[in-house]
């Protein structure tokens, strides 16, 4: 009995990283939410709160022994949410929606590299280094560039050249070390 009870615990522990993906999906849906209603210090902090739990998930993940194909997909689903999805439409609803389609096509673009380089980094499996500005650093930026720009005076163009640059760099071969 005592070993039943040790092997569901064990279960139980390899759920925990997925717990903290699902909840990265959540602040990103709450991120989307938000900027809907108009709320956009609460939808880019959602974003930054979303970077923490994907920084703990990977890392409770290896340590519980819990890694698996599963929680990686889930991981890269969330990613896009959370950092691809929410951060384009929080920036073309906040500021570049006035560029009419240009706006429009900047926050399309920038999400689907962000897709395009979740999927690629997920078949590559390179585990020195990155190839292309992870989708986390990047939606995170975005993040924060609105916090600071809903403070300071932020000209209306950073923001597009902005999400254009890092889209570009989250498809490019730059390599960045892992730490």
């Amino acid at each position: 009995m005592e070993e039943k009870q040790s092997s569901a615990g064990l279960r139980g522990a390899k759920l925990i990283p997925n717990i903290f993906t699902l909840a990265n999906l959540l602040l990103g849906i709450i991120s989307l939410i938000f900027t809907m209603d108009g709320d956009f210090i609460i939808a880019a902090a959602s974003i930054l709160f979303a970077m923490i739990l994907d920084a703990m998930d990977g890392r409770l993940a290896r340590r519980l022994d819990a890694t698996s194909p599963f929680g990686k997909e889930l991981d890269s689903l969330a990613d896009l949410v959370s950092f691809g999805v929410a951060p384009a439409i929080l920036v073309y609803a906040l500021k570049i929606k006035t560029l009419g389609v240009i706006g429009l096509v900047i926050c399309i673009l920038f999400a689907l590299c962000g897709a395009v380089r979740l999927a690629r980094f997920n078949v590559l499996n390179i585990s020195t280094y990155f190839i292309g500005v992870p989708i986390t650093a990047a939606g995170s930026l975005v993040a924060l560039m609105v916090l600071v720009g809903i403070r300071l005076p932020i000209p209306i163009m950073v923001y597009p050249v902005v999400m254009i640059i890092l889209a570009y760099l989250m498809v490019s071969n730059i390599k960045i070390p892992k730490h």
